[in-house]
């Protein structure tokens, strides 16, 4: 019998007949995967773990992972009525100039995705290396999803590094189609930005015990005002009796349908030297708020826009309840409602989980950074001033156990100037590790965000924290201290186990303040006023700021003795000599990260990538 293989046959052979089949099998298999990308129901929300609305009117929702093994961030954006297309992107602090942009745009016939960037008039380019890759579009009832993917760093000049922190994102909307990308008019688009930390820490989720309870803290049934800017305040009040517990996690309960008003909120608990609050339902910054409301300032839970729920870790709890501590919590609310919406009702707020079986540390807030004084302070005109705070060796020496402590969340906090904030641990005059740092950094955008590893610090350590201000739109100097218009520098972090040691902070040593001004008064023919009655504040506003009394006042932040503030939960400071305490001398300091540059693709054509998504709307 002749072998099959030598048999003559007109037919193809059934290893050609396999490939053929395969073949159509795949284009069959394509054309499926096309229709579900352009038709199909939305993608698993558990695909992408983290989602803000973009807009007020909640139009926009952005929904996103990271993949720290890939170095990227996948992005999945719904657009719940698509007109003729949309801008996504990312900018230093929220501006359309110098922007690094994903754009969806129509002529009105075709559709076409591109990567692109704005210069600083504005004008958008075509990037020649396209970043922004496309990953589908896909058809739902509620709108049409949109999935691309960016990686953290391009080693594109003309990308935005992505990196950790705060993340200014932008959009813009089209409203009529347009020839060209080029044609797009930035400043002529319904457009806004939101904040968020897109590169969220990989923590696995502690196990919760069966005994947990739960307790919301919301508002209620508020009225939110019509205005932009809204702080609620609204007191709750724990049992009679509430006896010791940990928080071991909390997470926002915000009302339907107002994902895109309520920006951030916390939950404050009261000091425990008075007995009573008044219960306060109402405007933060209203004259009807009892001035007691003031000593509820210590922070329990603090949420904003796109952060997840918050989990403490297996071996530590914050306490609250018991012998003590206050009975009374304040809960405080952003609205930020720029579309003025009238008659919105709002029970937002809090949910905490709590345990009566306690764990083996308690948790601990301390604060690290400034001391509020109006000591130290910022000229006018500053694109970029950095003032220092120290929590010196001799303080954490004193203060902490032999085992060290261990910082697991951190909240940076300025106010309205602070561009940057970072704080460096150090250990024998050299920097160890970063232990949080935001690069763009807003005072409108401020949550306790978990650390992506603990930091571990030890007696002896010290903890810097550096702030960097801009006051270019400010005629006069900005002193530090407790208002809106004056400056803080603060990292309130989150550790355990829990010490006596609340306050490690520092400011320029006042005697040395006040030879500054005696030179500058000198060089400047006695225009300031040194009298014994004029406040520091006074002294500050009367300086004419020219080059060189900026750059004394430099100098002197960067070289002056500290006043030391080692400070007990009590506000007494640790035995000690804390003035005139000389500065941290640090004889090694950290690398600049080196951006890590993807694999290069190959060359690719700076052309947009088409896409058939039907007439779009009129």
């Amino acid at each position: 019998m002749q072998s099959s293989r030598s048999k003559p046959c007109s037919c193809p052979s059934l290893k050609l007949r396999e490939v053929a089949s395969m073949y159509l099998t795949m284009v069959a298999a394509f054309l499926v995967i096309l229709v579900v990308a352009l038709q199909g129901s939305a993608p698993h929300q558990s695909d992408f773990p983290y989602k803000v609305p973009l807009d007020p009117q909640g139009l926009l929702e952005l929904s996103w992972n990271v993949s720290y093994p890939e170095q990227a961030v996948h992005f999945q954006l719904l657009i719940r009525e698509l007109q003729f297309g949309l801008l996504f992107g990312m900018s230093d602090r929220g501006e359309f100039e110098n922007a690094d942009l994903a754009v969806l745009w129509s002529d009105g016939h075709n559709s076409y995705f591109g990567d692109a960037w704005s210069d600083a008039k504005g004008q958008l380019h075509m990037d020649s290396q396209q970043d922004y890759q496309l990953l589908g579009a896909r058809r739902a009832p509620e709108g049409l999803y949109l999935l691309f993917r960016r990686a953290f760093s391009t080693c594109d000049p003309k990308d935005y590094l992505i990196e950790d922190g705060t993340v200014h994102l932008i959009y813009g909307i089209l409203e009529k189609p347009v020839r060209s990308l080029q044609a797009i008019n930035i400043s002529a688009l319904h457009g806004g930005l939101q904040r968020v930390q897109l590169l969220k820490p990989n923590i696995s989720i502690p196990e919760l015990p069966r005994d947990m309870k739960t307790m919301e803290i919301t508002a209620p049934d508020v009225v939110i005002p019509s205005q932009e800017t809204t702080y609620w305040c609204y007191m709750a009040e724990l049992p009679e009796g509430f006896p010791k517990h940990h928080i071991i996690m909390y997470e926002p309960v915000v009302t339907a349908g107002n994902e895109a008003l309520v920006h951030h909120m916390e939950v404050f608990q009261c000091a425990a030297q008075f007995d009573s609050f008044p219960l306060y339902n109402g405007p933060c910054d209203s004259k009807m708020k009892p001035e007691r409301l003031n000593y509820c300032r210590h922070v329990l839970a603090a949420w904003a826009m796109g952060a997840q729920a918050f989990y403490y870790p297996e071996e530590a709890g914050l306490a609250f309840g018991g012998p003590g501590s206050s009975r009374y919590l304040r809960l405080e609310i952003h609205y930020h409602n720029p579309l003025v919406f009238k008659g919105r009702r709002d029970s937002s707020g809090i949910r905490l989980y709590y345990t009566a079986t306690l764990r083996p540390y308690d948790a601990g807030i301390m604060e690290l950074g400034l001391v509020y004084t109006p000591v130290m302070a910022i000229p006018p005109g500053e694109d970029s001033f950095i003032l220092t705070g120290y929590c010196t060796d001799k303080c954490t020496q004193l203060a902490l156990p032999a085992a060290g402590i261990r910082i697991f969340a951190s909240q940076l906090h300025t106010h309205l100037a602070g561009r940057k904030v970072v704080t460096v641990l150090a250990r024998d005059g050299r920097e160890r590790q970063v232990v949080n740092a935001d690069s763009h950094y807003s005072p409108h955008f401020q949550e306790i965000r978990m650390l992506k590893e603990v930091v571990a610090v030890f007696p002896g350590d010290e903890l810097i924290t550096t702030c960097t201000y801009n006051t270019e739109d400010r005629s006069r100097a900005t002193v530090g201290g407790f208002g809106i218009l004056e400056e803080m520098c603060v990292n309130y972090v989150h550790y355990y186990p829990q010490t006596q040691l609340e306050l490690c902070k520092s400011a320029v040593d006042p005697g040395y303040l006040h030879r500054y001004f005696n030179l500058v008064n000198r060089f400047n023919d006695e225009e300031i006023c040194m009298c014994p009655q004029v406040s520091v504040p006074q002294q500050f506003y009367s300086i004419p700021w020219n080059t060189f009394n900026r750059d004394v006042l430099k100098s002197l932040y960067a070289f002056a003795p500290i006043s030391v503030h080692c400070n007990k939960s009590s506000a007494v400071r640790f035995p000690g000599e804390w003035e005139k305490q000389p500065l941290p001398s640090i004889t090694e300091r950290l690398r600049e990260p080196s951006p890590r540059c993807p694999p290069s693709p190959g060359p690719q054509p700076a052309a947009p990538v088409p896409l058939h998504l039907g007439q779009l709307r009129r």
